[in-house]
């Protein structure tokens, strides 16, 4: 989401992040607010109900709730936290820190009222539609740890991810920090969500340990349809992510959200072929998931490429994450439940270097950001794409030892088999 879209140079881009406030207000203007308001709903519409239908039609029966419950639980905390502390932390100015972090300037946006701007825009939609992001990213690490975490050490989990993980992340990539200086490009938070919620929801999967069973027993989802009808928000919420992410109504917004689109059919026919020629049926779980991998490995670069590059990426995206999925679990046995790493992580790591290629004026994009051209580019995106991804795990594995010898990040071996639903909320997804 870098804030300046109309040029391609890096020198462009800086000098809208550092030039002094008083030189870039503008008035403010009512088709991209009412746009960006607009785009802003779309986003929280794919975390609930979207995500939240997506991920608990996929589980068993005995704890579609408990994925319910997490999924506002977190869209609740995520917003408390964004107001206290999280939008200063990650979009403001750090001063002697801005180059890691933001300050703490517009703690509890004591600063935001109906008369301030950013840009063009006022600063509370500004504000509203990054949120939405905040809250998407770690609503996906839900996914990883489903069926077995217990809700009070997911709760404090996400709290301190949110401080740790997604305010220094998102200020490297969005807030001017350092990934930014060096023109790192992040269209739609394939680095800022994709890879450092897929990573950490690894780092998850891995601390809290496989399902009871795993995988010697069959998991299968319990309501396919449930599943499909939240793969379907997704879908249209996810322009708001990528258009919406051009902070205008423009023709910027319009080429990503058309690249987008494409990335997403492509993603959704590559993994039905695959899986056809291989297993001699298609599958509605695997046409939706190829959808869903389109749409996170197209996220980086969607307003940078052309329709025709959004095509490629997402036939790209369905190969190569029906092969993580099988390959993945089957030589690793990590219970990923709902394979977060493996569509998201992979996706937005794959999808973020893939920019700097697609992104390229003699491909049809609009060109890099960073010095040197596709090769430069693809420094700092393997820089930033690294950086992130090591920051992630390593943070996430620090707060999940430190939850683990406080509150016990597994529920008991008794929970587990009776299911979340009830023993952590003490209620039924269904009573018939």
């Amino acid at each position: 989401m870098p804030i300046n879209r109309h040029s391609p140079s890096v020198f462009a881009v800086l000098a809208v992040i550092f030039w002094p406030a008083s030189t870039q207000a503008e008035q403010l203007n009512a088709a991209d607010t009412a746009w960006i308001l607009t785009a802003s709903g779309l986003v929280l519409f794919m975390t609930v109900p979207g995500l939240a239908l997506f991920y608990a039609g996929l589980v068993r029966t005995k704890n579609v709730l408990s994925v319910l419950m997490q999924c506002f639980a977190i869209t609740a905390l995520a917003s408390v936290l964004w107001l206290i502390a999280t939008y200063s932390l990650a979009l403001s100015d750090g001063k002697d820190w801005q180059d890691w972090i933001g300050g703490l300037g517009k703690a509890g946006l004591s600063t935001l009222n109906a008369d301030s701007l950013k840009d063009n825009l006022p600063e509370t939609v500004f504000c509203m539609y990054h949120l939405t992001f905040a809250i998407f990213a770690p609503a996906l690490i839900v996914g990883s740890i489903a069926e077995r975490m217990k809700f009070s050490a997911l709760l404090w989990f996400i709290a301190l991810w949110e401080l740790l993980i997604y305010a220094p992340v998102c200020h490297w990539l969005w807030g001017g920090g350092w990934l930014q200086q060096l023109g790192a490009m992040d269209f739609a938070g394939g680095i800022v969500v994709h890879v450092s919620g897929g990573i950490s929801a690894l780092i998850a999967s891995l601390m809290v340990g496989n399902r009871r069973g795993f995988p010697r027993i069959a998991m299968p989802p319990h309501n396919l349809t449930m599943t499909a009808t939240g793969a379907g928000i997704l879908w249209v919420g996810w322009h708001g992510f990528s258009a919406g992410s051009a902070l205008m109504a423009n023709g910027a917004a319009g080429i990503a959200m058309l690249a987008t689109h494409m990335s997403a059919a492509a993603g959704s026919l590559a993994w039905m072929i695959i899986e056809w020629l291989r297993f001699g049926k298609p599958s509605g779980l695997g046409v939706i998931t190829g959808m869903v991998a389109g749409l996170g490995m197209v996220a980086p670069s969607a307003g940078f490429v052309s329709p025709a590059g959004g095509l490629l990426i997402g036939a790209i995206a369905g190969s190569v994450c029906f092969a993580t999925v099988h390959w993945f679990k089957k030589r690793f046995a990590v219970d990923d439940t709902l394979d977060v790493f493996a569509i998201h992580g992979v996706g937005g790591i794959l999808g973020s270097l893939l920019t700097a290629v697609l992104a390229a004026e003699v491909l049809g994009g609009t060109g890099t950001l960073a010095q040197g051209g596709m090769i430069g580019q693809l420094s700092v995106q393997v820089t930033a794409v690294l950086s992130v991804a090591a920051w992630s795990a390593a943070v996430s594995y620090l707060i999940l030892k430190l939850l683990d010898k406080t509150l016990q990040l597994r529920v008991d071996a008794s929970d587990e088999t009776e299911g979340l639903d009830i023993a952590q909320h003490n209620e039924q997804g269904y009573n018939f």
